[in-house]
This record gives C-alpha cells, structure tokens and sequence, in this order.
C-alpha cells in the first residue's frame, strides 16, 4: 500500500484523508489498514507519533461508510478505549474530521464533568463511543450503555491503560462483548501483562511492529546543569528569558509542584499556564488553548498530564525536576524536535536526583552534555559509561504497588503513588506515579498499599473522575504525541503510618462488602 487510494478505503473516506492534505500513509497505516479491512484482529506495537489513530480510525469509518444500519438505543457499533481524557478527546477530533462525508454518530465519554449529556447521547445509539475506561464502567453500571451489539473494539495506548491500574475494568469491559468481534490492542510497548491480555482476549492477531517516525532523539540539543535546589528557580527564569525560546513546557514530578512553579513564573513577568490532575477539565481545556496559540508561552505539567500534548512549536522542554523513570525523560523532551525542527531540552538536576540521571543517562546511551553548574559528580555511583552498562527501569513503590493490586467486586479506590492514601470507602482514586491522580474512573477492589487510609465521605462512589482534573493530525493522519491523563480526586499522598494502616484493616475487614 504506497497511497491512500491503495488502501481500500471507501469514497468519503478517501476524500476527507485527501482535503487534509495525505497521500501517502505511514508504517503503521500502511500495515494496519489492510489487516483491519480484513476483519483481523490486530496486535501492533507502534509509539505516538506514528500516525496509528488515523490507522484504527480510518478503516472504521470505511465499514461504517458500507454499513450505515442505525444502532439500537444504548448501544455502539464499535468501542474505542484509550487511557486518558485528552486522547479520548483527540482521537474524537480525529473520528470527526476523516468523517466529515459520511456523519457518523459518536460521543465522547470521560471522567470529570456532568454525565447526564453523556448518558442522553447513549440512549440514543451511536456508531462510535470513545472512553476512558472507568466512566465508561461507570455508565455500564447504570445501564446508560451495553455492549453486546459492538463488533470491533480498540483499545488505544494499552500499555498505559494496565499501567494505571485499569486491568481488572478492562477485563470486565472485554467481557461483555459479543465473542465474534474484532479487537485491535494497540500498544507503545510489549510487557508480558498485554501479551497476556492478547492471549486472552484476541483470535489468532496479526502482530504489527512500527518504530516512531521522525523523532530521532539526536535532533534535541540535550543538556543538564546541576544546581543547588535553591538555585532552579533563578535558574529556570534565566532559561525561559531568553530570546530563543518560542514556546516552551516545564516538566515537575508533582501536582503542587506545577502550580508553585507557574507561580514563580507569572510573577517573574513570563506567560505561563500550569496543568495537572487537580485542574478542572475547563481550566485545562483554557491552559492548552493558550499555549497553542501563543497567548501562553509556557506551559507547566506533570508527566501524565502532558500525555496528550500534540502541538508543534515546541522549542523548549525544561525538566525542573528529572523524572524518577527514565523512559519518562524521553516521552518529556519528545514533545520538541516535531516536524523535522530541532529543539532544545534542558534538565534542572540537584544533588538528590544524582541516581535519576545516571539512569537517564543509561537508557539514552550518553552522558548529557553539562552546562552550567554548582556543583560536580562526585560521588563513585556516578563514574560509569552509559554506552555499556544497563539501565535499570526506576519504578517508586507506588507503581510497583500498582501492578499487585488484586481484584474484587468493591468500590474501593486506592492512592497508589508515594504512599498515597487509599479511599476506603467509595470516591478515591489510585494515583499513578509521582502522586498524579490517575484516571478517569479507577479499577474496582483495589488493594490498598502504603500510606494512611482515608475514608471518603459520605461513602458514595465518584462517577468516573467526581472532580478529576482531566486534531489535526500532523505530518501525517492520527499521529500525535501521546496523551496525558485526566485524574481523579484521591487522596493526596501522605508518609505511612503504620498504627493507622492497621486501624484502617482493621476498619476494611469490619465494613459492609460493598465499601471494601
């Protein structure tokens, strides 16, 4: 397949790709569309970037193109499940524009406003439901949506779906589908947990393995300076003062971080937004308008929450604080360098993330260039060469939690970040790593971890996100960068108590079954 008119496409279809300007599809497009023309179910690796939404979205609008029967009241004729509002969102907007022709009926389900106009969008029937996989369980609940007449499903970014802890929901999601269906698993990487849920739950998948295209990391002028803590914020202001930046994102570990850092930089005079788990779904709709179209010159995030950041322009990426996974660095500094541009990625590195970035420095092969600086490695952890030892996956106790969590048929919900707290009752959310809420809806009977319990009040359960905070295609159709997560509203993470976690097990075995 070497142009779009190869690929089989129905007429609509072809003319929407054509009037965005695509002749020629990616790797991944090139590879997927025929194979889910076909009816085959599909299991392809492929990173963001590479064009896959237009790769799932594009043969699914041809069948419904050849097939236009009217789906029946609270049902949907093809599911697609992706980890995070923003993507949910994007993907939408991809649905909307490769459809323009043929009108499909679709809705957007997702954590963190009013279900109702979800909930009369459903009963009416729809071609296409893209969600987050907790409102969508939230809505199946409530029968507002059933699945036994949905013939394909996708799930989007599976990887970090199971990261988030969304496993058990999945499970259940995929249960409830007819068993002669077709499901496409699309994934950035191959853990053993989604080879797993591909035996399970997918016939006999065509495998589909695509490298990004056009992100070479050799195209970021990367550096660190290691400071003093104290000295990052000045630090930080003398980077973003400079002519040269035209449009620039912050990264911190943690939500309050954020917001004390585009504090810091709003009263130093310089444009910048912050978003994070804790804003509402209309600041940060307000924050990333902004930034894209200049109106905000700085956007400050955590790592899930720029997860569906997909905007060109980026000159900067800024690490005021280096993340403590260091495949977290790459996903970071890959939101610059798009389109064939250069750009420039500064990492901000005090004494206490030494071991941060002798792993960063593992994973990418290289030391990172040093600009200027406090102090000086010094300590014998940190004479090494990058280019042959192994990097070691740095993972805190809250996401190694996160893989150990055991099923059940409670609303509990757990913070598992950091020693999160975890919500006893019904409302907290798990959180992800660097105490980021996670998730639009969180899976059900969650194990609690470290930290002190919290029991939420009220003991009623947050549909899907209660107060959680949280395209045009570019290069070629579908691809983005990634997505980031909108968060729920656990608990935030406090130090582990151990008399508390034990009058909160206490509590836990005591409690009616349906709050455990």
């Amino acid at each position: 397949m070497k142009t779009f008119a190869d690929a089989g496409l129905a007429e609509p279809i072809l003319r929407a790709v054509t009037a965005q300007g695509y002749e020629t599809p990616t790797p991944i497009q090139s590879e997927v569309i025929p194979v889910m023309s076909a009816g085959e179910d599909v299991l392809g690796i492929a990173q963001t970037g590479t064009g896959k939404t237009a790769a799932f979205v594009l043969p699914l609008l041809t069948r419904l193109a050849q097939d236009r029967k009217k789906p029946a009241p609270h049902t949907c004729r093809a599911l697609i499940l992706a980890p995070t509002r923003e993507l949910a969102s994007q993907i939408a907007e991809s649905v909307r524009v490769y459809g323009q022709f043929i009108g499909p009926s679709y809705a957007v389900i997702f954590g963190g406003v009013k279900p109702g106009p979800q909930l009369r969008a459903l009963s009416r029937g729809l071609d296409i439901v893209i969600a987050t996989p907790g409102r969508l369980e939230d809505h199946m609940g409530t029968r507002g949506i059933r699945l036994d007449a949905t013939t394909t499903i996708v799930l989007d970014e599976a990887d970090q779906m199971l990261d988030l802890g969304f496993a058990p929901a999945i499970r259940r999601i995929l249960s409830k589908l007819p068993k002669t269906r077709q499901t496409v698993l699309l994934s950035a990487t191959m853990p053993t947990q989604i080879r797993k849920l591909a035996k399970e739950f997918l016939n006999n998948p065509k495998e589909i393995s695509v490298a990004p295209v056009s992100r070479p990391i050799e195209k970021i002028e990367q550096s660190v300076r290691l400071l003093n803590a104290s000295g990052k914020r000045a630090a930080l202001q003398e980077i973003l003062s400079q002519d040269d930046v035209e449009r620039a994102i912050v990264f911190t570990r943690t939500k309050r971080g954020a917001d004390r850092v585009s504090g810091n930089l709003e009263k130093a005079g310089l444009s910048a937004a912050a978003i994070h788990g804790n804003k509402s779904q209309r600041q940060r709709e307000k924050s990333l308008s902004g930034f894209k179209t200049g109106a905000v010159k700085i956007l400050v995030a955590t790592d899930i929450a720029a997860r569906g950041i997909d905007i060109d322009g980026v000159s900067h990426v800024i690490n005021f604080e280096l993340p403590n996974v260091p495949e977290a660095y790459v996903h970071r500094i890959g939101r610059t360098a798009r389109a064939g541009k250069s750009g420039i990625a500064i990492s901000l590195c005090d004494q206490t993330e030494q071991p941060y970035l002798r792993d960063i420095e593992r994973l990418i092969g290289r030391k990172l260039a040093t600009g200027d600086s406090d102090w000086a490695p010094g300590t014998p952890e940190a004479e090494y060469d990058p280019a042959t030892e192994p990097h070691r996956m740095t993972r805190n106790k809250g996401q190694q939690n996160n893989r150990r969590r055991t099923g059940g048929g409670g609303q509990g919900r757990v913070a598992a970040a950091n020693g999160g707290r975890s919500g006893a009752a019904n409302g907290g959310r798990p959180r992800a790593a660097n105490g980021e809420a996670a998730g639009e809806g969180a899976p059900r009977g969650a194990q609690p971890n470290r930290g002190p319990a919290k029991t939420a009040v009220g003991g009623k359960p947050a549909a899907g996100g209660g107060r959680g905070r949280g395209g045009k295609p570019t290069g070629n159709p579908g691809a983005n960068a990634g997505s980031r997560n909108g968060a729920g509203n656990g608990g935030r993470g406090g130090a582990a108590a151990a008399p508390a976690a034990n009058r909160q097990r206490r509590s836990n075995r005591s409690a009616p079954a349906a709050q455990r």
